[in-house]
């Protein structure tokens, strides 16, 4: 089996929810790595989240701006990085249709400077600040290890130990062309890492809604329906054309929604356990009947993990949980849970009871259901933990890390949480 290959790895958005799992999946599992997260820690970027590994040696914390093209520059020099992954993104909805202009800002100005700092770093002899662009083969592929790349439905096999072969591809899979390699009168190739990624985290919001049937698959034409998922969309068609058009080594992935630890209280399922906790109204919009697939966090940077071992520069993978719920459901599965789990409300009343359904959201989605068959057939990876227990792990984290959750409800989040329900 081939041993891991060093990795020197550029998280943007690290401190937020899926970007702090990842950080620590990462450094548990691939021991060679160094990691360097950049976070310029707005409302949902929380440096409580990693605050554990300040004295990790593996671990830099940068705190800036994805679109300070300078900065940038300067990490990938210093740090020689040869793998991001970038999850920074303003990511709700409903503060997408309140206020656009940051989501146009960080999900695509930011990812714009991302590329070009990589483009620069990876495809030029003379590094950041030289715009000459190179093409060649893959390189000698991406890291290398048995955590990412397992059957996690219980198996063990590693990357080396399935058809996957040196450059990290399938054995008989198409070779796309990407930088890393040497080519005849391209600059010198030494000043590229040997086989650089650029892995761009997105989400399965770009695709539209669905009926009452079918699934995203990785072919289904884009159709956003609010700025969030507009700008995202805009984003992954900024990284699928610098990999045709100046061959960077871009992997994009889709992802449904996600829960677990660390998710800050605007989403739905963290918003429904506090609001539940401290015995609140829980607002459901429209009638509950909203249908979402729901994949735990950690099953996500897993996936993640393996996308960067043997996935296809060039390709986009959809991950999804397979487990599709109305959200008046979630809403009531996590009364019931917390009732066993801290007792009824005062006076004896379910949790239930708190339920009110809103005014629904403009625009929104009626179902997202992800197709995961791609990276299932040609990665080996699918989703190890379900529902019920994916919900009982987050509920019972949640109950044992309060003073994470009191800390992030400072004023500035009670005040949008205020503005977005009171008159609903």
């Amino acid at each position: 089996m081939t041993p891991p290959l060093p990795r020197k790895i550029l998280v943007t958005g690290g401190a937020g929810f899926i970007g702090a799992n990842f950080v620590r999946l990462a450094l548990a599992e691939l021991p060679e790595c160094r990691i360097v997260n950049l976070d310029r820690l707005t409302y949902a970027g929380n440096p409580a989240n990693l605050a554990d590994l300040e004295d990790q040696p593996r671990y830099r914390f940068v705190h800036g701006d994805i679109r300070d093209r300078e900065l940038v520059d300067s990490i990938m020099a210093e740090e020689m990085i040869d793998t991001v992954v970038h999850f920074a993104a303003e990511s709700h909805v409903d503060r997408s249709i309140t206020d656009p202009d940051a989501f146009i800002e960080t999900n695509i100005t930011g990812t714009f400077t991302l590329l070009e700092a990589a483009r620069a770093r990876w495809l030029t002899a003379a590094g950041p600040g030289d715009t000459t662009t190179g093409t060649g083969g893959a390189g000698a592929g991406a890291a290398n290890t048995s955590a990412a790349a397992a059957n996690h439905n219980g198996g063990t096999t590693a990357v080396g130990e399935t058809e996957i072969d040196g450059s990290g591809r399938k054995a008989g899979a198409e070779r796309n062309p990407v930088a890393g390699d040497a080519d005849p009168g391209i600059g010198d190739p030494a000043a590229a890492p040997p086989s650089p990624r650029f892995l761009h985290v997105s989400t399965d919001e770009v695709y539209g809604s669905l009926g009452p049937t079918g699934y995203f698959t990785e072919e289904t034409p884009y159709d956003p329906r609010s700025p969030y998922s507009a700008s995202k969309a805009a984003a992954d068609h900024l990284a699928r054309a610098y990999f045709h058009t100046y061959r960077l080594p871009v992997l994009v992935t889709n992802c449904s929604n996600n829960y677990g630890p660390y998710q800050f209280p605007e989403k739905l399922i963290p918003l429904i356990i506090n609001n539940a906790l401290e015995g609140r109204e829980l607002p459901v919009y429209g009638d509950g009947r909203n249908v979402r697939d729901w994949l735990f966090v950690t099953d996500h940077c897993r996936a993640l993990l393996t996308v960067l071992a043997a996935g296809l520069p060039g390709e986009t993978y959809n991950i999804g949980g397979n487990n599709e719920q109305e959200n008046i459901a979630i809403v009531e599965i996590i009364c019931d849970l917390l009732d066993e789990r801290v007792g009824p409300l005062p006076g004896g009343a379910p949790r239930r009871s708190l339920i009110r359904f809103v005014t629904d959201r403009p625009g929104h989605d009626r179902r997202y259901a992800i197709d995961a068959g791609k990276i299932e057939r040609e990665l080996g990876w699918e989703p190890a933990v379900g529902f019920t227990e994916g919900i009982a792990r987050t509920i019972d984290w949640y109950l044992g890390n309060r003073a994470w959750l009191d800390g992030v409800l400072d004023g500035s989040y009670r005040e949008y949480y205020r503005r977005m329900y009171a008159h609903r």
